[in-house]
């Protein structure tokens, strides 16, 4: 007989508390989790900069970055000052460069990340002030993304990585979940510092059954309380003909990591008619009061409030209290009936089902997070904790796993003029990925022989082959090499002239080479162009392959259905660069030209929807665009954007489904040579980049 959930839940918290072990004990280690950064975005939504007030400010911007590019050491991206002036909350953290960060991958990785540290980064291991989480919660959600083109509708599915997440959550139900999310609050734990709270937001379908594993975590005595938030109006969420009560509130469960958590209380800004029927009473000039009895007042305080014309005497001769209207405070309790939930054409919307109302976050980060201090929410789905964060002066952590979700965060945090921020992804991904299916021992070697075994090459003998790197493939009278690049590398231009030197040179030569690589630069598309190489092919490994051999459980099973794609690549025209008349700026014009797909087959699309994607980037391939950005300084390292553009941004022109294809920056004059960087990220989050070095101006 299976056991029931209750018998379940000590293993559950036993195996979380044993993964978290795990994780926290190879912080040390040379192969932690890290982080890497892909972009420093400057928010500039307003690019055209046609009065000089805002041209002014964003020349200020760049000239502040310009000098971060100068003076920047070790790697770091600058200092980005705390917000309205406060003092940082955490010394040792307000002591360092600190930026914002908005980070894609899976939460435990980021976490592990950040309490790993790098060099550019401590740790922020007992450092976060507040943790706001809103994790998935009905096992029945849909997490298909709409793309609305021109004309076009198509329905995304989630990533296989994506898919593999969710599923794995729900696979064994609600105790899945459970297993899901009890590692993950211990790592919240120990990035909560000693005056730290967190917020987990859930509803009917698991909210209790958390309640029970965060008392485990957080300790029965460090919970604060329940709070009910009437997110839907009464009625709404029951048929008239069902047999039960609606389902209109959701539950968010408050701990604090120690009996010292920081808490301000917020009160009510408008009272209840109730609490309004008590001040009847008034001043010559219409000051509203309500009396209160002096049971408990000294005669010298009764004295002192007589002559501050604080005592009502009634017609009978008894002397009151008066309590002014106009400085009555009541405290917020936790019945929140307050916040309305956000419905369909509200300004506030960005598209995102789950997206909960700025509002409600307003309310958690200022009861919960002091000036300053630092929010994190891992499961940031619209953005809404790290927007509010911004708004309120808190430093602000998000991440979310799906590339949707990042993509709008950027969107909302760029079309809000937030301070500069991060935008980074897990660091070595599969070979974190490879840990979990092969073994925390597994060489990369192994992992190597897999690739080319899936892509149905035959290994070259060990002494040709020492890193267990290259296979072949032999058909038609004709031989190919073919070459696995490694996870934790970034294939690039050196890589791809490795590869074209051992096809002309080992074992006497081979008619093609093929590399299959994990990452690569974005500018690998056109390293391609510039070698002509026409034996020489580059396929892209499919970046959930390690998930799906977990799931698919052996080798052979996949067999014939992996399928490696091309790359996708950018073109635009060439750049002008003028000089302005005053000698101390430059105008950098950019022109898109042409936008190659990543091989739309591999695309999770439903074939109706791939074939109307075909028809249309056959005819206007820049559309599929959701987001591009300039650097005028590129030093080849980390892109800086600092003017950006993407669908919905109206600022430049009136057409929400497309981007601009053209882009003009007055930047600071610069001497000589100047590096820029193009980068775009497509509709379904991938990304290409070109590099143009431009002379100096005549």
């Amino acid at each position: 007989m299976a056991k029931s959930l209750l018998e379940q839940l000590p293993e559950i918290v036993a195996n979380g508390r044993k993964e978290a072990e795990q994780i926290l004990e190879s912080l040390e280690s040379r192969h932690r989790v890290s982080l890497q950064t892909r972009e420093w975005v400057l928010p500039s939504k307003d690019t055209a900069a046609q009065d000089w007030i805002t041209n002014n400010a964003r020349q200020q911007n760049l000239a502040a970055q310009q000098n971060i590019l100068t003076t920047a050491q070790g790697g770091l991206f600058g200092q980005v000052q705390p917000p309205h002036g406060d003092a940082a909350t955490n010394s040792d953290v307000g002591s360092v460069a600190w930026n914002n960060r908005l980070i894609y991958g899976d939460n435990l990785l980021a976490m592990a990340a950040l309490l790993a540290g790098d060099a550019q980064n401590p740790s922020l291991r007992g450092k976060v002030d507040l943790i706001y989480i809103d994790p998935p919660f009905d096992s029945k959600a849909d997490y298909r993304t709409k793309v609305v083109l021109p004309g076009v509708e198509l329905e995304q599915k989630p990533t296989v990585i994506e898919q593999f997440a969710y599923s794995d959550t729900w696979s064994d139900g609600t105790a899945s979940y459970l297993a899901m999310i009890t590692p993950r609050l211990i790592l919240m734990r120990e990035l909560l510092s000693d005056t730290g709270s967190i917020y987990v937001h859930l509803d009917w379908h698991v909210g209790h059954y958390v309640k029970i594993v965060m008392d485990e975590v957080f300790g029965k005595n460090n919970f604060r309380n329940e709070i009910i938030w009437l997110r839907d109006s009464a009625g709404k969420g029951a048929k008239g003909t069902s047999k039960q009560w609606s389902r209109e509130n959701d539950h968010i469960m408050l701990y604090g990591k120690t009996d010292r958590a920081y808490f301000a209380q917020l009160y009510k800004e408008e009272l209840t008619n109730t609490q309004l029927r008590e001040y009847i009473y008034s001043e010559p000039d219409g000051r509203a009061f309500k009396k209160v009895t002096l049971g408990d007042y000294s005669e010298k305080s009764i004295e002192r409030m007589r002559t501050e014309n604080l005592i009502y005497t009634t017609s009978t001769g008894r002397d009151y209290k008066k309590y002014y209207l106009d400085e009555a405070q009541f405290p917020i309790g936790s019945n929140w009936i307050d916040i309305i939930n956000l419905s369909k054409g509200q300004k506030e919307k960005v598209n995102y089902d789950t997206q909960k109302p700025e509002k409600l976050l307003e309310r958690v980060i200022e009861a919960s997070c002091p000036k300053n201090g630092i929010v994190a929410d891992f499961n940031g789905g619209s953005g809404t904790a790290a927007a509010v964060a911004e708004k309120l002066g808190r430093r602000w952590i998000t991440s979310d796993l799906g590339k949707p979700a990042c993509m709008i965060m950027r969107k909302r945090l760029i079309d809000q003029n937030a301070q500069p921020f991060l935008y980074q992804a897990i660091g070595d991904y599969q070979v974190e990925a490879a840990k979990s299916s092969l073994g925390r021992d597994f060489r990369i070697g192994d992992l190597s022989s897999i690739v080319l075994s899936l892509y149905g090459a035959l290994p070259l003998q060990l002494d040709e082959n020492p890193q267990r790197n290259l296979c072949h493939v032999s058909a038609g009278g004709h031989k190919t090499l073919v070459l696995a690049d490694s996870p934790n590398k970034v294939t690039g231009l050196a890589t791809l002239k490795k590869a074209i030197a051992q096809r002309n040179n080992l074992m006497g030569g081979w008619d093609k080479v093929v590399v299959l690589g994990w990452n690569f630069t974005p500018s690998i598309g056109h390293d391609i162009e510039a070698l002509n190489d026409s034996r020489l092919e580059v396929l892209v490994i499919p970046p959930d392959l390690l998930d799906r051999l977990k799931k698919k459980g052996g080798l052979d099973k996949l067999r014939g259905s992996v399928r490696f794609s091309s790359l996708q690549y950018l073109t635009i025209y060439p750049i002008e660069r003028m000089q302005a008349s005053n000698a101390t700026t430059e105008t950098l014009t950019i022109n898109l030209k042409n936008y190659v797909l990543l091989s739309p087959e591999a695309i999770n699309l439903n074939d109706v929807d791939r074939e109307k994607l075909q028809e249309i980037i056959n005819i206007e391939p820049l559309v599929i665009i959701e987001y591009w950005a300039v650097d005028p300084d590129y030093d080849g390292q980390v892109f800086r954007s600092v003017w950006q553009d993407y669908r919905g941004n109206t600022a430049n022109d009136d057409d929400p489904l497309r981007v601009v294809t053209k882009a003009q920056l007055t930047v600071q004059y610069k001497a000589g040579v100047r590096k820029l960087c193009v980068r775009v990220v497509d509709i379904f989050g991938f990304e290409a980049e070109v590099v143009v070095t431009l002379e100096a101006t005549k």
